[in-house]
């Protein structure tokens, strides 16, 4: 596995796993982003979405930045391009404590963003969607 997470791995985070944050969430029908929020929302997630500029993204509240949600977040999902992955590294970082995984979707690779991570406890999940390896690995409750 290009990330090192065996099947096991991630669906122990996918199980344990209740606040999920949809970095570069847009609610713009057909786009990828789109269909794996909504999975999510029909799979019993609390999902929010981070958008520094939407706001309402699947009729909820929408947050600019990862800091800035109220709520511990359990999978940080970035729809975002590589390049801006460290910066949200950085931000996991300051968060106060570790989520269970910083989730990077299909296509999307960082090294420099797992060097960020690689002293925390934090699974950083590399070039997977979430909504295939959920349903994958635990069913197609949201489908």
């Amino acid at each position: 596995m290009l990330d090192g997470l065996k099947d096991q791995d991630l669906k122990r985070i996918l199980e344990r796993a209740v606040t999920v944050a949809v970095v570069g969430a847009k609610d713009k029908p057909g786009q990828p982003v789109d269909l794996v929020g909504r999975y999510l929302i029909r799979a019993g997630y609390n999902v929010i979405p981070v958008h520094p500029k939407r706001q309402g993204v699947w009729e909820l509240k929408t947050y600019p930045s990862l800091d800035r949600i109220p709520d511990k977040v359990d999978i940080v999902d970035l729809f975002r391009a590589a390049a801006y992955c460290p910066e949200h590294a950085r931000e996991v970082l300051n968060l106060g404590y570790a989520p269970l995984a910083f989730w990077m979707q299909l296509g999307i690779f960082s090294s420099e963003a797992r060097k960020i991570l690689k002293s925390e406890p934090i699974a950083v999940v590399e070039d997977r969607c979430i909504k295939t390896e959920h349903q994958r690995l635990i069913g197609t409750s949201g489908a």
